[in-house]
């Protein structure tokens, strides 16, 4: 029974120290998420590449992991990252890439995600969504990130705005796919009742054939829409 345990612990601890020792191969990358276009999985391998020593003669215990996630999640495209190494010697890095809800488009050309932070364009992928033009800085996202937060949340606003117009005084303009007619909708504040005339108005001027006869719908005034010509 003696010698049993001591062949086992000596299989053991041959076992885990050549595991130690084994080499790290090329890195796996694995995208998580919905968006997985804006950085490729050779822009991740690259990022861990210049953050360490060439993988192919290190050994499993001289990577510093957390430095390689550190590194991975200073990219302004990368949400999340963890990094982690198999059995076999395998890098393995799951990256999970942020999500864009606008793209300003005025003094600087850049995207802002879905936790209202700045994320840069990809020249890998062009995201599909509205457009933020007039008075914008990247240190005071927060009234353009709450109506584009909107928007994504909202199936009508979704399929309809097109583009997000910030005055030098902070009111908020909206323009809408194939309508002639700007939406003023001044601050963000009682945002879901403005929304909600919006709607009414727009079912109600469509089913009138009126809907393009007015060239600005205001929604600042409570409880009512007031449209000019």
């Amino acid at each position: 029974m003696l010698v049993l345990s001591v062949v086992v612990i000596f299989l053991y601890a041959f076992s885990t120290h050549r595991n130690d020792v084994r080499k790290v191969s090329k890195p796996k990358v694995e995208f998580v998420g919905e968006n997985s276009l804006f950085v490729t999985r050779d822009n991740v391998s690259k990022l861990l590449i210049q953050n360490s020593e060439s993988f192919k003669n290190v050994p499993k215990e001289a990577l510093d992991l957390n430095e390689l996630e550190k590194a991975l999640k200073s990219n302004p495209m990368i949400k999340s990252a963890e990094v982690y190494v198999a059995v076999n010697g395998t890098l393995n890095a799951k990256v999970e890439q942020k999500t864009p809800v606008a793209r300003v488009c005025a003094n600087a050309s850049y995207y802002i995600d879905a936790e209202g932070s700045f994320m840069p364009l990809s020249s890998n992928y062009s995201a599909r969504v509205p457009l933020v033009t007039g008075y914008v800085e990247k240190n005071n996202l927060k009234n353009v990130y709450t109506i584009a937060r909107e928007i994504q949340k909202d199936d009508f606003l979704k399929k309809h705005v097109v583009e997000i117009h910030q005055s030098l005084d902070k009111d908020i303009f909206l323009k809408l796919r194939q309508c002639k007619f700007i939406v003023q909708l001044g601050g963000v504040n009682l945002l879901d009742k403005k929304i909600n005339n919006l709607k009414a108005f727009y079912l109600k001027t469509t089913n009138e054939g009126t809907l393009n006869d007015y060239s600005k719908v205001n929604l600042q005034f409570d409880n009512q829409v007031v449209c000019s010509r």
